[in-house]
């Protein structure tokens, strides 16, 4: 006979904004975010027998998060999100798992006459701070912190060579190239049993979030990269030093490739190797690498 394995529904891309008011300063701080709640339990019969009596519906989770994030700091996200997945445990007490995804959208405060405004703010670029919080009976919360969408380009100390070359092999290699790609990065804490035991350590995420920006942006400008691997594996040992409760570090980082452009058909114009100077752009097929760093 068929049964449910695995089951889990909620509420995906709830909006949500907060300002907070400095009336001391007459300062604001906005954060913005979009927010996931999953849970999961023993609401089988929902699916097998049509009860409801076990479902807290969805429209539910989208009101609780707000009340939560009226009643509680939303920042750093890794707390909100642990506030908020421990809720649904200890509320509903058919509910053994609650899985918070929270996407943070970057708002940087303008300068106005070289200094810094109190209550505007601009949108600075596609990146975005991202956490998983799940909360689950019996083991704790788990959390894992990240970034996403953060695009880099440099325009030389790149290399790729002495890789694999047999009769599929038509690359070229080269020892100075553009290397651009869009960052995803993150790195999972050590479970904490209780949502206390998040908030003892709530400095920590993010001095963490800000050292891991620095760690990537220094070593994706510095190094003289023998390959995308090489450098992501050096950004993720230094995240691992850097943060004794972190236990894991990943990093994604796909080929944003720039081909050169032969124009010399157009009268020997020079536009190769160490005469290049206009790029062609690519949007696809392009290289994905990923790696995961374990303590």
């Amino acid at each position: 006979m068929p049964s449910v394995s695995a089951a889990r529904y909620g509420k995906d891309n709830i909006r949500l904004y907060k300002v907070h008011r400095d009336e001391a300063t007459k300062t604001h701080t906005v954060y913005e975010m979009t927010v996931c709640v999953l849970l999961e339990g023993a609401i089988e019969t929902s699916y097998t027998q049509a009860d409801n009596s076990v479902v807290v519906a969805t429209d539910s989770m989208k009101q609780t998060t707000y009340i939560m994030a009226k009643q509680h700091p939303v920042n750093p996200p890794e707390l909100f999100g642990s506030i908020l997945a421990n809720h649904f445990v200890q509320k509903y007490d058919h509910i053994h798992t609650a899985h918070v995804s929270i996407v943070q959208h970057r708002w940087t405060r303008m300068e106005v006459n070289g200094e810094p405004h109190p209550h505007s703010f601009f949108r600075d670029g596609a990146e975005k701070r991202v956490v998983q919080a799940d909360a689950i009976e019996g083991k704790g919360i788990e959390v894992r912190s990240g970034i996403s969408d953060l695009l880099v380009l440099k325009s030389t100390g790149s290399m790729f060579h002495s890789f694999v070359r047999d009769e599929y092999t038509a690359l070229p290699e080269t020892y100075d190239r553009i290397l651009s790609t869009s960052v995803d990065a993150g790195w999972k804490w050590s479970v904490f049993p209780t949502l206390e035991d998040v908030q003892k350590e709530v400095d920590k995420f993010d001095e963490t979030h800000a050292k891991a920006r620095e760690i990537t942006f220094r070593l994706f400008a510095k190094e003289e990269s023998p390959s995308v691997q090489n450098t992501m594996y050096k950004m993720c040992e230094e995240i691992l030093a850097a943060q004794p409760l972190v236990t894991d570090v990943d990093y994604s980082l796909p080929n944003k490739h720039y081909f050169e452009i032969d124009l010399s058909w157009h009268k020997g114009l020079k536009n190769t190797g160490k005469d290049a100077e206009v790029y062609a752009p690519q949007s696809d097929p392009n290289g994905l690498i990923k790696c995961t760093v374990s303590r």
